[in-house]
């Protein structure tokens, strides 16, 4: 029994696993980066937040808004499907998918007064804050 030559195929096999593995989590990550959509967040003035986010290929129906605690979460399914017939072939690719993206609000939000709209693919958020967190002008006499 040559106990080098068995550590080196120890060695050999250990280090094809390592890098199968290496390419396997860079699929997964590739595929879950896939599924979160991009966003847009921004400030309006003292007493609003607005957060973009974009979601082409859904419809409005398939959209989900929803706030635990003081996260808010964008939840969508995304189902498409790109047919091509032609004479002599057929391609068919269809991506279907739950989308979803989680922000944490800031601190003094009013939950009952977010808005969403959906327009051309794109989600628009708004965020006001609580009356009594608002900027409030003095009056100096």
């Amino acid at each position: 029994m040559d106990v080098v030559k068995t550590a080196k195929e120890v060695a050999n096999t250990v280090e094809e696993k390592v890098e199968k593995g290496v390419e396997v989590a860079k699929e997964t990550f590739a595929n879950v980066a896939s599924h979160l959509p991009f966003a847009n967040l921004a400030r309006k003035g003292s007493d609003a937040f607005s957060i973009e986010v974009d979601l082409p290929g859904v419809k409005k129906e398939d959209i989900e808004l929803q706030v635990e605690d003081n996260i808010l979460t964008v939840k969508a399914v995304r189902k498409m499907k790109n047919e091509v017939k032609k004479e002599d072939y057929y391609l068919c690719e269809s991506n279907f998918g739950l989308i979803s993206r989680s922000f944490v609000l800031p601190e003094g939000i009013d939950k009952e007064k977010i808005n969403a709209t959906y327009e051309d693919g794109r989600l628009y958020i708004t965020l006001e804050k609580e009356e009594s967190r608002k900027a409030k002008s003095i009056a100096v006499k």
